[in-house]
């Protein structure tokens, strides 16, 4: 949770940076949002029948974002979403009975292009750059008594984002977005796979 806190403390201070520079900039539009999503993702590896990674698919992430256009419906964005709860490390990987669990957190950082379909309707499309952080964590006792957990090893694999959503305005400035983002992972040796997907929706406010 402390690595988390620290990357919504970045997002924070990046959204606040984008802000001051929209002000330079005679901005036109700020969105904030909060959203809930899933992920999809290959399945776990196996080698010689015995897995040897976790999926990145599957769990609850909720995660805040942020956006500011500026120029001709294009602009900057930063999101950050993060696993709700903790999944177990498959015995065959970590140990049996070893109490080991993971929460990965996708943070990007997004250029932003939002037109206009109609009236109370945009398209957003984002791409950009990141990271994956693993974050793996062990139980404080062991077994069928673990009752609490710390940070074991907790890695950052750079990330590139492509994605969309629709911005359907319901009153005012407030909107719901359905929205999914593909991710690409280099050197993701922690999971199954390099690649996955977010799928989900979010909800926000624009200023003007």
């Amino acid at each position: 949770m402390k690595q988390t806190l620290r990357i919504a403390v970045l997002l924070t201070f990046a959204c606040a940076a984008l802000t001051a520079f929209s002000n330079f900039a005679q901005a036109q539009k700020i969105d904030i949002a909060f959203g809930v999503s899933t992920t999809l993702a290959p399945g776990a590896s196996f080698v010689d029948g015995i897995e040897s990674a976790p999926s990145l698919s599957g769990g609850v992430f909720p995660g805040f974002s942020g956006d500011v256009l500026f120029w001709h419906n294009l602009g900057f964005g930063a999101e950050v979403f993060w696993r709700a709860g903790s999944a177990s490390c498959p015995d065959s990987i970590c140990g049996f009975a070893s109490g080991i669990s993971y929460r990965p957190v996708f943070y990007n950082f997004n250029a932003v292009y939002s037109p206009k379909l109609a009236s109370h309707a945009y398209l957003e499309l984002v791409g950009g750059l990141g990271a994956l952080d693993t974050h793996y964590s062990a139980c404080n006792l062991s077994g069928a008594s673990c009752g609490g957990s710390q940070l074991l090893a907790s890695s950052n694999h750079f990330d590139v984002d492509l994605g969309g959503g629709i911005k359907l305005y319901l009153s005012r400035g407030f909107f719901v977005r359905p929205e999914a983002r593909f991710y690409w992972i280099n050197n993701n040796t922690d999971y199954s796979a390099n690649h996955g997907a977010r799928v989900g929706a979010s909800i926000g406010y624009t200023f003007r």
